[in-house]
């Protein structure tokens, strides 16, 4: 996998104008999280969550604690402020979730999600994208929707929530107390990372390695 911002650590930023003391902090708390000891869902939940993290985001270099970071979303009760009228409560959308898709790799495939190989994990994903991995433990919710509007979000946005995710694309963090002054096309501030075009990493890397320095 190409590297396209080589030498860029976003967390070379933590001491310097880029970040404030909020920032810090909620960034720590990120950093401190693991995917080891679920506060919301129980041991099982946990980890048929942190098989299907790995179908929707497969990682390759650093390990991003994504399951982590959605059973902190849900310990904490921070719902997204609208819903889907047919979709039960987040919380209550992502146990009877998780369930049916346990279930229904037990129907398929004559064990648990988590115990299946990718290429079954992958299959039920996609089954469950078009609406057609239904079974009773849905409980009437729509297993398209409960993708759509729950492992989708959930999970892309808790992965690149995180700083690793940001060093990969290249992302300075949030834009405060700094800010960004250069937003034409192919313009960047001194403080954010250099993309590396083909045949030019030396150049980025260099450049990387003085930002926020």
């Amino acid at each position: 996998m190409r590297d396209l911002f080589p030498g860029y650590d976003v967390l070379a930023k933590r001491e310097t104008p880029s970040w404030n003391d909020k920032t810090r902090s909620v960034i720590d708390a990120r950093m401190a999280l693991a995917d080891t000891a679920p506060r919301f869902f129980d041991a099982a939940e946990f980890r048929t969550l942190t098989a299907l993290c790995d179908c929707i985001c497969p990682q390759q270099r650093n390990r991003i604690p994504v399951a982590a970071l959605v059973d902190e979303k849900m310990h904490l009760n921070h719902a997204d402020g609208y819903r889907l009228a047919s979709m039960p409560h987040m919380r209550e959308a992502w146990r009877r979730g998780l369930a049916a898709i346990d279930e229904a790799a037990q129907m398929l495939h004559g064990r648990a999600f988590r115990d299946c190989p990718r290429d079954s994990q992958n299959g039920m994903v996609e089954r469950m994208s078009r609406g057609a991995l239904d079974n009773p433990a849905w409980r009437g919710m729509s297993p398209r929707d409960f993708f759509q509007n729950r492992v989708l979000p959930d999970i892309v946005k808790s992965y690149y929530a995180h700083p690793d995710a940001w060093s990969e694309i290249g992302f300075g963090g949030p834009a405060s107390p700094r800010g960004y002054v250069r937003m034409d096309v192919d313009q960047r501030d001194p403080w954010e990372a250099a993309e590396a075009k083909p045949g030019d990493d030396e150049r980025a890397l260099k450049e990387n390695r003085r930002v926020d320095r």
